[in-house]
């Protein structure tokens, strides 16, 4: 079996698991017990994305930008099929930035003697990290002042 047909058949079990899980014990999903899931995920859509563009000879900053497509995409699908407002648009938390910033891990890991299967799970975890201490800490980027009476 393909390796990536293993980790989606992986994916839809451990869904599986986890709606019976959340029935069984009757818990309610609430948008911050999904924060440090959305970051998991965020940081392995944004190295997978990155991965397959690296993988098609594409330069570096080309596949960092898919990387950071594919994870930001993903959460404002998923936010849209819940019927929400995209949480990439309507809070000031770092999302696509730290999906830039720790995708370039991957380029970075040849350099640094990392092999490629490593490299892809530091990636990972180093956006799936940047995105926790912007949770932990409360950063916010600046926000976007849009009052136009402030214009000279």
């Amino acid at each position: 079996m393909d390796a990536t047909a293993s980790w989606l058949w992986a994916l839809l079990v451990l869904c599986a698991v986890a709606m019976y899980f959340l029935r069984a014990r009757h818990l309610e999903v609430t948008e911050r017990a999904m924060l440090w899931p959305d970051a998991i995920g965020l940081g392995l859509f944004s190295a997978s994305g990155a991965r397959i563009a690296m993988e098609m000879q594409m330069p570096a900053i080309v596949a960092v930008l898919m990387g950071v497509i594919t994870a930001v995409f993903g959460g404002v699908l998923r936010d849209i099929v819940c019927n929400e407002i995209p949480s990439a648009f309507r809070d000031h938390r770092p999302y696509a930035v730290c999906a830039f910033i720790g995708t370039w891990f991957l380029d970075a890991a040849p350099w640094l003697g990392i092999p490629d299967s490593w490299a892809l799970i530091l990636s990972a975890m180093a956006v799936s990290l940047l995105r926790g201490a912007a949770l932990i800490t409360g950063y916010q980027l600046p926000q976007w002042n849009s009052d136009r009476s402030n214009r000279a």
